[in-house]
């Protein structure tokens, strides 16, 4: 895979790191889970941006930038221990989403004659890799790599041949980053992943974003800008019906920044029950942005850059008033997910862009979110 120029020299600054113990990076008990393993939190920071992460599903925890008064909130949705995290109350917040995120048409696919038959956990359609054993529901090794101006912590997890029903081996890591890049510091989430059997891959982190901060009533007044034509029409349990449609002239319409809820009324009242669509971004390695969030009250923004082809744009339809951090509540579209990925349902899709992996290839991903204010 050819990244953009700004994912290949973050990845090249990052790789330069040797492993170490930083003083940007520290560590505390996140709780015991039910099956009697301790979980770990760690926190990274460099200079106005700090993030929290844990062992347990490989999540994103927290993210803490400030506005534009100085004042410092966390801007993701999640939970004070891993408790939190292993109830139902959890909607996939700040995970990491696999071994395939989004969905796969009524839980099968057919790779080399035969038929694998996963999780139907999504209506009639398999989602997010699975109920048990999916990788945010498991623990992760962790260890601390970069310096103390480039912090970083990599965890990896290997999900063995048949878990969730998934042909293969899979060794997987995920690398959360604080980079140092001209102007305001970015989060870069790095992926990467090895088979020893041809199996489908497509992972991504599902943050729930309220620029805000966590527990913020509304994200409907949020400004949004997606880099995007087109989309993938899906059927009425959201799997992709095979085309890619324009954008154009309907409340899919990101190309220029737009209030989240200027159009909701025309997705309100579809199977989506709002925005759950997998926009798919133009073409080209150039590092430009493929999304932007934007706060009008608060000043604060992100954007979003990434090597893969597609954001899946959600607007938190489902979330209701569980209690979070801090004892925040978290209302139905308070918060919305920008989840870059390849398209749902690919594996049974062959017009959509590939997502087998091979054995002796390497699965890489990377994602960089900037955060700044007006």
């Amino acid at each position: 895979m050819k990244l953009a120029p700004f994912l290949a020299l973050a990845l090249a600054a990052c790789s330069a790191m040797h492993d170490s113990s930083t003083p940007a990076v520290s560590s505390r008990w996140f709780g015991t889970a039910k099956n009697g393993r301790p979980a770990k939190l760690w926190t990274l920071k460099c200079r106005d941006l700090e993030i929290d992460v844990t062992d347990f599903g490989a999540t994103l925890v927290a993210v803490r930038t400030p506005d534009g008064t100085g004042r410092v909130d966390d801007v993701v949705l999640g939970f004070a221990d891993v408790s939190g995290y292993e109830s139902g109350d959890n909607q996939y917040f700040g995970c990491t989403t696999g071994r395939v995120c989004n969905r796969i048409a009524k839980g099968t696919f057919v790779l080399d004659g035969y038929t694998y038959h996963l999780a139907v956990n999504n209506g009639p359609n398999h989602l997010h890799g699975g109920t048990t054993r999916s990788l945010d529901k498991v623990f992760w090794d962790a260890q601390v790599v970069g310096d103390a101006t480039t912090p970083g912590v990599r965890f990896t997890y290997r999900s063995p041949d048949g878990e969730e029903g998934y042909p293969g081996n899979l060794d997987v890591s995920v690398t959360y980053w604080l980079v140092p890049v001209p102007g305001p510091v970015s989060l870069q989430i790095a992926y990467e992943a090895r088979t020893d059997r041809r199996t489908p891959v497509n992972l991504t982190n599902h943050a729930y974003w309220n620029l805000a901060g966590a527990g913020a009533a509304s994200v409907l007044d949020h400004e949004l800008t997606i880099d995007a034509d087109g989309y993938t029409p899906t059927d009425d349990t959201l799997i992709p019906i095979g085309n890619v449609a324009s954008v154009d002239g309907t409340a899919l319409d990101f190309r220029q920044p737009r209030p989240i809820g200027l159009r909701l009324d025309a997705v309100a009242s579809t199977p989506a029950m709002g925005y759950d669509h997998n926009f798919v971004l133009r073409p080209g390695s150039d590092g430009r942005i493929a999304a932007k969030l934007r706060d009008p009250h608060s000043g604060r923004w992100m954007t979003i850059r990434t090597s893969e082809p597609a954001l899946q744009f959600y607007s938190g339809n489902w979330l209701r008033g569980q209690i979070g951090k801090g004892g925040r509540s978290y209302a139905q579209r308070s918060a919305v997910c920008l989840e870059t990925q390849h398209y749902p349902d690919s594996v049974n899709r062959p017009m959509f862009p590939n997502t087998i992996l091979e054995p002796g290839q390497t699965y890489s991903s990377r994602t960089l979110m900037t955060f700044g204010t007006d």
